[in-house]
């Protein structure tokens, strides 16, 4: 499947959607709605007024989906629209007619994430055209749930092929089924990965709310570059089944939103126990209605430690999380400072490495094997093959030595695979986030959540450098938010919050408190190029 192709998919079902079938009743003609930069919270009050119905957000969503993703800017963000989508619309607003409403979602467009399964004939692809056949009629539960809750799964985002797992020679945001995702702040800048094209169309308001999947940072890198609330949940607390893998131990879903109180209306809708992924056990007695009792006040008398090791070298940066700093004191925070929380976890870096690299090769033969028979690659080793047999499309920028690594790996029983996932949980939890919590007598680790977004480059691949925070979170599974913070030159860089296991909530009123006081969010202006950022004389792209 050719990036053009897809293109063309994606036309095609956005036509398909905005006319009614033969013999079909025509829809009512369509109400001028603006849909950029609306809360769930706006859009259920503009339904509830009767001014709007699902119908009219569904259209304006379509409509700046083809203005700003397949034209104008071209974000190539959106892999595919879902064509019931207006059906379900319908149903949606005959609901609310009726006085049945289902909750906050009710009526309201959601973008996942194209390693998501979804049922209806788009398929779920990672981005790679060896699985242009998968389209498996399964909804994934977290799909199901959000359905249940009345969200309309508006359409597939793009992502960087097989969630960044397949080459350490990457470019975020690429794959072979939607091309390279564009950041919306700057358009030759990376849109980060793995969840790119969820962080590209929600930061553009091409949907209320997105999706994206983590195993180590595809939250809230993504989210960080492009201006949003990315929630990484604790690992058990959101279903992973029929979610294309890397890592049964670090695996996990959350929302992308352009609030906090977005992303965690979303987050009750999607935490819960499935009975197919046991590591959700105690997911059930876990959750929460995680919007309730989010205040400005929360973070008065609490202690943060300050992870002043992981800021990085940008002065930029440094600037900005100085100023988050500042507003944290305001908001009553007790700031303590943690100077060294690297020493002693040396050996993570390789450790989860080898995790990732075995669970990866045992986890995609198990999802493979779930597949419909018209997907012809039923392991690891046949996607290797495949690539090798499409090389000018699939491997034309980089190559794929992390498949390969993974394909190597023994199994699940191998010891030293076992001794590295007790090793590596050691490090990230016991000797990790757990004693520096202790040790500092802090409720919450912060940090940058990531840099600026560099300039993307297909023929050199990333450039990736620190700050990061999320490796200790995502080996230890642990919940890890991203909350904008500020921008350097124009690019937007996050703040992190980091609780302990199952603290779910704590760590989103942090973010929400945060969040409130600091205001930092603005709407993307679409910049041609990223010199134009310094220059408020350059003409925006055009979104018309």
């Amino acid at each position: 499947m050719q990036k053009t192709s897809s293109r063309l998919a994606v036309l095609t079902l956005l036509t398909a959607c905005a006319a009614p079938a033969v013999g079909q009743t025509p829809e009512p003609a369509p109400r001028a709605i603006s849909v950029e930069e609306q809360s769930i919270s706006d859009l259920g009050r503009m339904m509830d007024s009767g001014r709007v119905g699902s119908v009219d957000l569904v259209r304006g969503y379509m409509d700046r989906i083809r203005k700003i993703d397949r034209q104008g800017p071209s974000l190539n963000s959106v892999i595919a629209v879902m064509p019931d989508a207006m059906k379900e619309a319908r149903l949606r607003d005959a609901e609310r007619k009726a006085g049945k409403l289902r909750g906050p979602l009710h009526g309201i467009p959601v973008l996942i994430k194209d390693n998501i399964e979804a049922a209806g004939p788009v398929p779920t692809t990672a981005g790679s055209a060896a699985l242009s056949a998968n389209i498996t009629n399964r909804d994934a539960p977290l799909v199901a749930r959000l359905r249940a809750a009345g969200a309309i799964i508006l359409g597939k985002t793009n992502l960087s092929q097989w969630a960044n797992i397949r080459s350490t020679g990457s470019t975020s945001g690429w794959s072979s089924v939607g091309g390279l995702v564009k950041n919306p702040y700057a358009l030759d800048r990376n849109a980060c990965g793995s969840s790119s094209g969820s962080g590209a169309a929600a930061a553009a308001s091409l949907a209320a709310i997105a999706i994206g999947t983590e195993t180590d940072g595809s939250i809230t890198c993504p989210a960080s570059m492009n201006g949003l609330v990315g929630f990484k949940p604790t690992v058990g607390l959101v279903s992973r089944t029929h979610i294309i893998p890397i890592s049964h131990s670090q695996d996990t879903a959350g929302p992308m939103a352009r609030s906090v109180m977005d992303a965690a209306i979303m987050l009750t809708v999607l935490a819960g126990s499935d009975v197919a992924d046991p590591a959700t056990q105690q997911a059930d007695s876990r959750r929460t209605d995680y919007a309730k009792d989010l205040s400005r006040d929360y973070l008065r008398g609490v202690r943060i430690g300050v992870l002043t090791d992981r800021t990085g070298n940008n002065a930029g940066v440094r600037t900005v999380f100085a100023a988050a700093l500042g507003r944290l004191s305001a908001l009553g925070a007790v700031l303590v400072e943690i100077a060294d929380s690297r020493t002693g976890r040396e050996e993570l870096r390789e450790a989860e490495r080898k995790v990732l690299m075995t669970e990866l090769k045992a986890d995609m033969n198990a999802y493979l094997a779930t597949t419909p028979a018209g997907v012809f690659s039923r392991t690891l080793a046949d996607l290797i093959a495949f690539n090798k047999s499409h090389a000018a499309t699939e491997l034309a920028w980089f190559d794929q030595d992390q498949f390969e690594l993974a394909e190597s790996q023994k199994g699940l029983d191998d010891p030293e695979y076992i001794e590295a996932l007790a090793r590596s949980r050691q490090l990230a939890r016991e000797e990790g986030i757990d004693r520096l919590m202790k040790q500092h007598d802090v409720m919450f680790l912060i940090g940058p959540s990531n840099g600026p977004a560099w300039v993307s480059d297909l023929v050199n691949g990333d450039n990736f450098g620190p700050p990061s925070q999320s490796q200790l979170a995502a080996v230890a599974g642990y919940p890890h938010i991203t909350v904008p913070m500020g921008n350097v030159s124009g690019l937007p860089v996050g703040l992190s919050f980091i609780g302990k296991q199952w603290a779910d909530h704590d760590v989103i009123k942090a973010g929400y408190a945060f969040e409130q006081a600091a205001g930092a969010r603005v709407a993307p202006a679409y910049r041609p190029h990223a010199d134009a950022i310094a220059d408020p004389a350059q003409p925006l792209a055009s979104v018309e």
